[in-house]
């Protein structure tokens, strides 16, 4: 973390006794906030001057001179010198344990987030940070890379077992696609995972083979990826997870996140971050999502609507199906122009049968946890759908706030159909940036791809909705999350559905109030009013006030969790 530099004191040298009687009989504030815009988004007053806080707590909002009576000896003035205040950040969906793989892998993004060009550039970064790491290595065993994209590649495909082995024949080498639903193993990862050429598809799953063979390529999707790269990343033990949970938890700090979401976790997964939160290395909450197919009966006797140390159980989560970018999102139709071997008339991938997911629902509304189900593709949304109406008409109306996590590829009436449902959708415009000239030229073509994540949607409806990173699929970075919520603006340049575009001020309540709704969290955080969390983030300017063309050069320049500095890029 950045070194941070001491905020402006102004020390006040009254004496109580001095001190107009008013003053004294109002509580005194430990910091008030001012010098800068200040954009509360609490819509009764959107704009403010200052911000008195006391205990962690907002204490009072309102002008400099109304917050003067909040003054005494020992009050600090924190001086924004300029530049921009709003609530904290709060992660609408991420994994912010496996964001620590992002962190501490070998980083295989593609520009502007990494330097992969081609399978070349990618084994050249593997051998360079396998160079550069051998302590890990060595200690576990195993070369790690995330975020490689054929989207991105000079092939347009994914690398093979053989091009890994290139790298290393005798080390386990496993490296993760940017959606995180797709990996790519070495021969040794490979014989480590026992998947050889008698391995069977699992359901949901997927080993890619070589041509005219049923030898694997090293390419798994799916269930075959997940189960794989959870029990090659868990291998490493209590230390190497705590180190995977305590940098991810300190790179979502670094983009202005105070409140973080692990979106597919496990018992294992909660029990490290609980082990974390218990050494006080945890300085953002984190809300807990474990998988519903892994056990399901720890989440309701885990589950709890209060932190413990910055960690709670919020809920349970499902994935219906897989990426788009990756062609395994689950379509109502075929795919525009898959780049692959694929059959005709693909469509993607489920990973659990429309019964599995009515069960789940059924189980989750009859237990009153919230559910996340992950639906990309338009017929795991008609599943979602399906499921979600049964369960509300076998266990009647409540406030449940399911959660559809991405929604990349939906139909109108289904927008309808989540309305009337009461889902909360958790929308990924920032595909729109790192994968929508894909999209448009071969997931789903020029027409559709104007309507993925369709904010413009749900706004028409009255819809609140959150947008979200999913990191470690691309990095927590919330000013590309706000880009391109506003622009929609392509790699390319293009404009990739101008009719869903939103203002500046709706994408970032996407952000703060709305997630904050979502996790049953909007009376303590998501906006700058009195009562809730001192959670803040500070810009270096105001969103609001600049070209909104420009919104991806702001910077985050300080977070702020319950009035302690967590992280700062001030020198």
């Amino acid at each position: 973390m950045s070194a941070f530099r001491r905020p402006k004191i102004v020390p006040v040298f009254l004496s109580l006794a001095l001190m107009p009687a008013v003053l004294v009989a109002e509580p005194f504030a430990d910091t008030i906030y001012k010098g800068g815009p200040i954009l509360t988004m609490d819509d009764a007053a959107l704009l403010t001057e200052a911000v008195a806080v006391r205990d962690g707590q907002i204490l009072a909002v309102g002008s400099v001179e109304d917050l003067e009576q909040h003054r005494g000896l020992a009050t600090i003035d924190f001086d924004l010198e300029g530049r921009t205040m709003l609530p904290g950040f709060i992660d609408s969906h991420g994994h912010v344990v496996f964001g620590g793989l992002q962190a501490m892998a070998a980083n295989l993004l593609s520009a502007p987030d990494g330097e992969v060009e081609d399978i070349a550039s990618l084994l050249t970064i593997l051998r360079d940070w396998s160079e550069s790491n051998q302590e890990f290595v060595v200690k576990n065993n195993l070369i790690v890379g995330f975020g490689y994209d054929p989207s991105q590649l000079a092939e347009e495909r994914h690398p093979t077992r053989d091009e890994l082995d290139a790298v290393s024949t005798d080390i386990p080498i496993y490296i993760v696609h940017q959606s995180g639903h797709l990996g790519v193993a070495n021969s040794a990862a490979l014989e480590l995972l026992g998947i050889d050429a008698a391995s069977e598809n699992p359901d949901g799953g997927v080993i890619r083979r070589r041509a005219g063979s049923t030898e694997p390529d090293g390419v798994l999707e799916g269930n075959v990826h997940f189960g794989s790269v959870f029990g090659l990343i868990g291998g490493l033990g209590p230390e190497g997870m705590l180190a995977f949970a305590r940098a991810g938890a300190n790179m979502w700090a670094s983009y202005g996140f105070t409140t973080a979401q692990e979106g597919r976790s496990n018992p294992d997964t909660v029990a490290i971050l609980k082990q974390l939160a218990a050494m006080g290395d945890l300085p953002i909450d984190v809300a807990v999502y474990p998988d519903v197919m892994i056990d399901r009966d720890f989440i309701p006797a885990n589950m709890s609507d209060t932190y413990e140390n910055r960690v709670r159980v919020a809920g349970g989560k499902l994935t219906i199906d897989g990426s788009p970018q990756g062609f395994t999102a689950l379509r109502d139709k075929p795919y525009h122009d898959p780049v692959g071997d694929y059959p005709p008339g693909y469509s993607g991938l489920g990973y659990e049968t429309p019964e599995t997911i009515i069960e789940m629902f059924d189980w989750a509304y009859e237990n009153n946890v919230q559910l996340m189900a992950h639906a990309n593709g338009e017929r795991a949304s008609d599943y979602f759908i399906a499921a979600a109406e049964a369960a509300t008409e076998k266990h009647g109306p409540a406030d449940r706030r399911p959660v559809l996590i991405h929604g990349q590829f939906m139909r109108q009436d289904q927008v309808d159909s989540y309305k009337r449902l009461g889902v909360f959708p958790s929308l990924f415009p920032m595909h729109t940036f790192y994968w929508g000239d894909w999209h448009r030229d071969h997931t789903v073509g020029p027409a559709d791809a104007d309507n993925i994540s369709p904010t413009g949607w749900m706004r028409q409806r009255g819809m609140m909705f959150g947008t979200h990173h999913d990191a470690p699929v691309a990095l927590p970075n919330s000013m590309r999350v706000l880009d391109a919520t506003v622009t929609r603006r392509t790699r390319s340049g293009d404009i990739l559905g101008p009719n869903q575009r939103v203002d500046v001020m709706t994408a970032l309540k996407a952000m703060t109030i709305w997630p904050a709704y979502q996790h049953f969290e909007e009376d303590s955080k998501g906006s700058i009013e009195v009562g809730k969390l001192a959670d803040f983030v500070v810009l270096s300017d105001d969103p609001t006030a600049i070209d909104p063309e420009d919104l991806d050069t702001l910077k985050v320049m300080i977070t702020i969790k319950e009035n302690e500095v967590i992280y700062s890029a001030i020198p």
